[in-house]
């Protein structure tokens, strides 16, 4: 459930920063991108984290009257299902630029400018890109780098997709691209769910463009990524075209402005 009073907004763009187990990360997190120049509302989604996150996002709603606000649900039921969450809720409250990142600042906050910036100059979607120019990603073992890299590319082989990071969590989507997606119908939940979401804007013709960032590893708290969920991915991409394939006239481009 929510906790605000209303449905409100500061800013014409909202981040939406997933969050289980992230007591280390919430309040620093909350604190960088609200200081940032231009201003940007956050959107936090706890699965009932037992370390007592959702209290320190709430006393962060405090000092920030109406540019934070929290969506509490009753477990840990998967990062898809988060981000649609957030998806339906800030479209409902009227943000343009909708955007997720990790609570972990893997995702430097300084670049959500260009992000966002790259969808005011005309792109549909901006993708903070790992790869797009050589492979930035910083203190990851080697072994997870290759399994990253190489995945975006057997995506890319698969789907016909240009985009390099196909995977990548850090992303700028325009108002009327999520408004136009069926968002009940994005299945995937882990690791699969960032490709499905690139993949259906792709389908329904909208512009994708790649934003070079640095990755950085998380310091503080503990990684989600499991072999199951990067196993949904490799198996999941084939099931993705197959679709696309047996069933085109669900991405005609019918969009909602």
């Amino acid at each position: 459930m929510r906790d605000s009073d209303k449905m409100t907004r500061c800013s014409d763009s909202v981040v939406i920063i997933p969050m289980y187990n992230e007591r280390e990360n919430a309040a620093a997190i909350i604190d960088a991108v609200l200081a940032l120049p231009h201003s940007f509302d956050i959107l936090v989604i706890d699965d009932n984290s037992p370390d007592g996150t959702a209290a320190i996002v709430k006393e962060k709603m405090k000092e920030y009257p109406g540019r934070v606000s929290i969506i509490e649900r009753e477990g840990k039921l998967g990062l898809g299902t988060a981000y649609i969450t957030g998806f339906k809720d800030s479209l409902a409250r009227g943000y343009e630029y909708i955007i997720e990142m990790d609570a972990d600042f893997s995702h430097n906050p300084k670049d959500l400018l260009p992000l966002r910036q790259a969808c005011v100059d005309g792109a549909d979607v901006a993708v903070g890109s790992r790869y797009v120019t050589g492979v930035n990603v910083v203190n990851w073992p080697m072994g997870r780098v290759l399994m990253s890299y190489y995945a975006s590319a057997y995506v890319r082989t698969v789907t016909g997709m240009k985009v390099r990071d196909t995977t990548a969590g850090f992303v700028c989507y325009k108002r009327r691209v999520l408004a136009t997606m069926d968002l009940d119908a994005i299945k995937f939940k882990g690791y699969a769910f960032q490709i499905e979401m690139k993949f259906t804007a792709r389908c329904l013709g909208f512009k994708i463009v790649e934003v070079p960032i640095i990755f950085v590893n998380r310091v503080l708290g503990t990684s989600k990524m499991s072999s199951g969920i990067f196993g949904e991915a490799v198996f999941g991409v084939i099931r993705l075209k197959w679709n696309s394939l047996v069933n085109g006239k669900k991405y005609k481009r019918e969009i909602k402005e």
